[in-house]
């Protein structure tokens, strides 16, 4: 055995695990009727964290774990013997995308941690899979590398038999190879918000580097979102995220998400 494949098996068997402890954690405080603040005030963690956990993403360790099995009033080794039984609450992957300020990582982590699957961001994992930043990857190797990057990272991610919630970047859908695979695997919502709405959100986050010193921008942007929009719009749901609050926008992609795995199984068609 090789020790490529070696390190993907590993890393598979983690991923498993870390998706079941997750699916665990969360049947186990939606018996009890807790929220995730209600638990994170009993462990003593963040919301935040308890999203991560519950969406296979969280490197918890073992007092970590014994304190949140101690809030649930069970044990480390109740919860770990649960993970390998877990069933995910989805039968296929579920693709967020939309443009950057769409709010697909906010509400993609939290899509994940309610429907008990993992969360991930892929322009993330093709950092990490390259080990340089973004930006790094753009200045050495080039946009062209970078979404042969993408494509293959989103290859391997779909060929997971595990479904997780894919938070994609805003450029995805102008490559149709990349975008027609992941149509075809997963199921796809579009994120809709008007481009104010996109403008306001990347503000809010802290990062005026889009905007900064070009009066153009806002422009830019509102042209760019009229091109893509009927790329955009070839996805099998969409939502308009314009008047909604996060909580609302969360649930109605879970709603979408467990429709879309029923009739799957029913035979029935997508959710469309």
């Amino acid at each position: 055995m090789s020790v490529t494949h070696y390190t993907a098996c590993d890393s598979g068997r983690r991923d498993a695990l870390l998706l079941g402890l997750g699916a665990a954690v969360r049947a186990r405080r939606t018996e009890l009727g807790f929220t995730l603040k209600a638990l994170g005030e009993r462990a003593q963690v963040s919301e935040r964290f308890l999203v991560q956990l519950e969406g296979g993403s969280g490197n918890i360790s073992v007092a970590r774990l014994l304190d949140v099995a101690d809030a649930l009033g069970t044990s480390p080794s109740a919860l770990l013997a649960d993970a390998s039984s877990a069933p995910p609450a989805i039968g296929r992957h579920v693709a967020l995308v939309g443009l950057r300020g769409a709010g697909k990582s906010t509400i993609g982590a939290r899509v994940a941690a309610e429907l008990g699957v993992g969360f991930v961001e892929l322009d993330a994992l093709v950092a990490r899979e390259a080990g340089m930043s973004l930006a790094t990857i753009f200045e050495v190797h080039g946009e062209s590398w970078f979404h042969r990057a993408e494509r293959d990272a989103l290859a391997r991610l779909l060929a997971h038999e595990r479904p997780a919630v894919i938070s994609t970047g805003g450029s995805l859908v102008t490559h149709a190879t990349t975008w027609s695979m992941l149509r075809g695997r997963a199921l796809t919502v579009w994120l809709k918000a008007s481009a104010d709405d996109h403008w306001n959100r990347v503000v809010a986050q802290g990062d005026g580097r889009p905007m900064r010193g070009r009066p153009e921008a806002m422009t830019e942007l509102k042209t760019l979102l009229r091109e893509r929009r009927p790329l955009y719009a070839m996805a099998e749901a969409a939502i308009d995220t314009t008047s909604m609050s996060l909580e609302d926008a969360v649930e109605e992609v879970a709603q979408i998400a467990r429709r879309a795995s029923k009739h799957d199984t029913t035979g029935k068609g997508s959710s469309r």
